[in-house]
């Protein structure tokens, strides 16, 4: 009963430019998401006992990857309301090497957290 289990794959059809996101694919472990996602697209890491993390590329320039807890037992922890549109609450703060990604996801599009002089450097990965 030594299962090997396969890295998720992404179906062409879900590489096609899109302006909002959406989930693209369903892995069963966080080390088999695909190294790269397409553009505004989301995996879900799903073990069998529903989502458990939510891994995507940052919507600023550098587009480095995200992998965010949506189970109750990690901390911090976020929800992820997958309708016509996914929605992650609350907003995802990320600071590495020194710069800040701070915004909500919100019915599929990116709202930048403060002001605009601050959304616009958080977008190009300089806040």
């Amino acid at each position: 009963m030594n299962e090997e289990l396969e890295p998720a794959r992404v179906p062409w059809w879900r590489w096609r430019p899109r302006l909002r996101y959406a989930v693209v694919c369903t892995a069963a472990a966080a080390d088999l998401v695909p190294e790269r996602l397409p553009r505004r697209g989301l995996a879900v890491v799903d073990n069998g006992s529903g989502p458990s993390w939510i891994a995507f590329d940052c919507p600023c320039t550098r587009r480095h990857r995200l992998l965010m807890s949506l189970s109750d037992h990690i901390r911090p922890c976020w929800r992820l309301t997958v309708g016509q549109r996914p929605s992650l609450s609350p907003s995802v703060d990320v600071v590495e090497d020194g710069r800040r990604c701070h915004f909500w996801l919100r019915d599929g599009r990116i709202a930048w957290a403060g002001t605009a002089d601050e959304r616009r450097r958080m977008k190009h990965g300089r806040g």
